[in-house]
């Protein structure tokens, strides 16, 4: 696929066509039979995807996505989502990537309960997470977002990668996909009580993304972890503030939390282990090109001189970890300046 602009493009979006580009390539190099990434046996599928509630407390379900890269194949189901029902209406945590998925996600939340979806809570704004909103805001639901993510979904970037959508997860995400504002913008620390049930919204950005909020729920102790917390596959980085976002969860390991739903992989009931899962991989990343780039080792003999040995057998290592380990060598190396 060939894109051409007739001016030049800004940096920022021009990195972001370049990484929605790589992804791309890396996707269609992992359908290759005699690939590396072929090893990864879960993480493709040309299987249409079945969107299944799974019970995780006596309110609450979730969905899980697949282990893989969004694709026309899956439909974009990559990622989770949750929802809660209340005596007042069912409060759904994130909206998956694509209009269809979410009407199914509507009609898996049908079988549990009649009552209406009243609220969705955006945990960030990535595709994956937000291309299914139109669907809950044409039955009524209200958005509830950070307000960090107004920047981004007023930018280039977002058009970029919601035009290339169209053409690498058509015909699921076509010309009349549309990315959906939410309604109330949040700035800080928010109880929301929805029939009697606490929700406590909890900002934790600039760390995956500048947006990024966590759910919990203090009755059942359920902790929506949003992408802040990867379970079995390797995080995707990309632009993240890597040191706030370990930060961060150094917060969230502070919660009173017996199950997480995070962002992508099944539910986890060792919270903990999880949570330092992610938080040492980010460490790790972050000690190794560091060490690089204060050296000034080219990035290449950086990435083959490291021992990976931990993290290279989780899904998604061969085709994200070494664009992890660069955009961390390049934090890294502007932090240094």
């Amino acid at each position: 696929m060939l894109l051409f602009f007739q001016s030049p493009l800004p940096a920022g979006v021009r990195y972001a066509l370049v990484f929605i580009l790589a992804i791309a390539s890396a996707f269609a190099s992992a359908q290759t039979p005699n690939s590396p990434a072929a090893d990864d046996s879960d993480d493709f599928s040309l299987t249409p995807p079945r969107v299944v509630a799974r019970r995780v407390a006596d309110s609450s379900w979730y969905v899980q996505g697949l282990g893989a890269l969004g694709s026309s194949a899956n439909q974009n189901f990559i990622s989770n989502a949750a929802f809660v029902v209340t005596p007042a209406g069912v409060v759904v945590i994130d909206a998956l990537g694509s209009p269809v998925l979410a009407d199914q996600l509507m009609a898996e939340i049908s079988k549990v309960t009649p009552l209406a979806v009243t609220h969705v809570i955006v945990t960030h704004y990535h595709a994956d997470h937000i291309y299914g909103l139109q669907s809950f805001k044409a039955k009524g639901a209200r958005i509830i977002a950070h307000r960090a993510a107004k920047e981004y979904l007023h930018s280039d970037t977002a058009l970029i990668r919601l035009e290339a959508s169209r053409q690498t997860l058509a015909p699921w995400i076509d010309n009349s996909t549309r990315l959906i504002p939410a309604d109330d913008w949040i700035d800080g620390p928010t109880d929301l009580i929805i029939g009697g049930v606490r929700f406590l919204l909890q900002p934790v950005g600039p760390s995956h993304t500048p947006e990024d909020l966590v759910v919990y729920l203090p009755k059942e102790k359920i902790l929506f972890a949003g992408d802040l917390v990867f379970r079995g596959r390797i995080p995707y980085v990309g632009q993240a503030d890597s040191g706030h976002w370990i930060k961060s969860l150094q917060t969230l390991l502070d919660f009173e939390t017996a199950t997480i739903v995070p962002g992508h992989g099944p539910l986890s009931a060792q919270a903990r282990h999880d949570m330092e899962l992610t938080r040492d991989y980010l460490v790790f990343l972050r000690e190794t090109m560091s060490q690089a780039a204060k050296n000034m080792e080219p990035f290449d003999d950086a990435y083959r001189a490291t021992n990976w040995a931990r993290f290279e057998g989780l899904p998604l290592f061969r085709i994200a970890n070494r664009m992890n380990a660069y955009n961390t060598y390049l934090l890294m190396e502007r932090d240094a300046q």
